[in-house]
């Protein structure tokens, strides 16, 4: 082999080892660039991790059945952390999101006195004392806890203890729709008196299944109440 022809091959080994590293610290510094998903925060989550709790937990209501249920849940979650862990109630973040039909347990006594048929409609509640469907929201005064299956818990109960209640504006519109029909009334009125007129320790969210994705990207666990 002549002089020129090794000076080639070095030439070529040469270049093919630069190609060769060059080509896999590419691939290196691609893999070291990969990183966990993270979801993307917004300012209209904020609340979720401005609540204060060492623990967090969403429960998920959509049906009548489940909004009864999810009081029963967050009740569950304060005391088994009393008794099993000697922890606070502020050391527990509970968020119960009340959506489609379960919307309807998100408004106080004076809309359902005022609207509680068309509330119910969807409902079919009878109140367990008059026998006939109910003008008061069933869930939320200490005077009507739910015996079965929530043993007597109620909205009031929970507020007390720090609960959250997410309510979902797509239902709440659906809802004043509804009302409006019924009542022949103004649809923008009577959905602003909705909004006004939320159980207390609640916030309108732009929908209940969202509400339920944003808390879970924010460390919540998820409970679905049925």
């Amino acid at each position: 082999m002549n002089t020129e022809e090794r000076s080639r091959r070095s030439f070529a080994t040469t270049i093919g080892a630069a190609l060769a590293f060059t080509l896999g610290s590419r691939a290196a510094g691609a893999q070291g660039r990969s990183t966990k998903f993270q979801p993307a925060k917004h300012s209209q989550d904020a609340w979720l991790d401005a609540l204060p709790g060492r623990h967090r937990t969403v429960i998920d209501a959509s049906t009548v059945n489940g909004g009864e249920t999810a009081m029963l849940y967050a009740f569950n979650m304060f005391e088994s952390n009393k008794v099993g862990y000697s922890l606070p109630d502020r050391d527990v973040a509970v968020v119960v999101c009340l959506r489609h039909t379960a919307t309807s347990f998100a408004f106080n006594d004076a809309i359902w006195a005022k609207y509680g048929k068309s509330l119910n409609m969807p409902m079919k509640l009878t109140d367990p004392k008059t026998k006939q469907p109910p003008t008061t929201n069933l869930l939320l005064s200490v005077d009507y806890g739910l015996d079965l299956p929530n043993f007597g818990v109620t909205i009031e109960e929970l507020v007390k203890k720090g609960t959250r209640f997410a309510v979902c504006d797509m239902a709440t519109r659906g809802a004043a729709g509804s009302i409006a029909m019924d009542t022949k009334g103004d649809f923008e009125t009577i959905y602003k008196e909705l909004v006004a007129n939320l159980i207390p320790n609640s916030r309108m969210v732009t929908a209940g299944v969202l509400a339920v994705n944003r808390a879970q990207e924010y460390g919540f666990t998820l409970l679905t109440a049925l």
